[in-house]
């Protein structure tokens, strides 16, 4: 089968399309004739040798795919051939054929493309799981969602906007993108390359009360800030860590304020909590991609032979929403 494969570890240079064996459904697993995956911005660093798959997942790169089941692999239930499935994989998703687990399987809207279908398993469900099933965001809540443009933001702004119409939302972002997370939904959208401590305008905007909750990609530069913004009994969910890993903490605001700061990954996580997580999602925020309440924004679909391009417009920030490579 015909998928990306690299040479070596590096820039978008080590990027080839070349051909592999497919790979065959073990029990409890489906075979998926992939139509379209997207590129994450985890890709890039498993792509410079910094974020290997899990023991046992493929060592191609992508994380979502979509597509229709091939093949079944024995034990499965509730599934056919032919059925079309979006789903988040360990590895693997830049290729004709992926396997995933049956657990993992959310079924395609009849009213979505593989296109929209190939954005929503890594980043919808990534914002999902930190901002409503560990984060607890309420409506009437107000939240700050980090990295404006990006995938899992503008996936956590939509996601605010339908499940929890009246939550109040702040967006830090670059200014090339300020407009279009205003216009998609933000109620303060702060500029950080001239604000980096935003903590000021956090707490003029909530009254001095804070936010309830916050999902965080930056890492080290914001924690200081992070604190200093959130309210009493606030949450603070980190999903990554660009900026570096050690920062200092303030412990005496963070216990009088009864703050909570909570680390998170999904690729790592146990096959049966990331089929929990998968149904909880299908459960609660698939109807809305069904009526259209939520479309996913699609910067740009690449043909898998221009993963390339593709990849080098993720590492210049070029887009806004996701990035989408066609395979089949």
């Amino acid at each position: 089968m015909k998928a990306v494969l690299m040479e070596g570890f590096g820039g978008v240079e080590v990027l080839k399309i070349g051909e592999v064996e497919r790979p065959s459904p073990k029990p409890g697993e489906v075979l998926i004739k992939v139509v379209a995956t997207s590129i994450n911005r985890p890709d890039l660093v498993q792509r410079e040798g910094k974020y290997p798959p899990p023991p046992g997942d493929s060592d191609i790169l992508g994380l979502e795919v979509s597509g229709t089941i091939e093949e079944l692999g024995d034990d499965v239930t509730g599934w056919k051939k032919g059925d079309r499935v979006m789903t988040l994989v360990g590895g693997g998703g830049y290729a004709e054929y992926a396997v995933a687990y049956a657990c993992h399987l959310i079924p395609i809207p009849d009213s979505m493309s593989f296109e929209e279908a190939a954005c929503v398993c890594e980043s919808y469900t990534t914002a999902f799981l930190n901002v409503f099933m560990i984060g607890g965001l309420e409506d009437g809540n107000t939240v700050i969602l980090h990295g404006g443009g990006g995938g899992v933001n503008t996936a956590g702004i939509q996601l605010c906007k339908a499940l929890v119409p009246n939550t109040r939302i702040i967006v830090t972002a670059h200014p090339s993108k300020l407009e279009r997370v205003k216009y998609l939904g933000a109620d303060l959208v702060i500029d950080y390359t001239q604000t980096p401590d935003f903590s000021e305008l956090v707490k003029e905007f909530t009254g001095k009360k804070g936010v309830d909750v916050i999902l965080d990609h930056v890492g080290a530069r914001y924690l200081a800030p992070n604190m200093n913004s959130l309210g009493y009994k606030g949450r603070l969910v980190i999903i990554g860590v660009i900026s570096g890993i050690k920062a200092e903490l303030n412990l005496a605001l963070m216990m009088v304020k009864r703050q909570q700061i909570i680390g998170s990954v999904l690729r790592s996580r146990p096959v049966k909590e990331k089929g929990e997580i998968a149904a909880e999602f299908t459960r609660r925020a698939l109807p809305k991609f069904a009526d259209r309440t939520i479309v996913p924004i699609i910067e740009k679909v690449f043909d898998i032979d221009q993963v390339v391009d593709a990849h080098r417009m993720m590492e210049e920030d070029r887009h806004f929403g996701k990035i989408v490579l066609k395979v089949s």
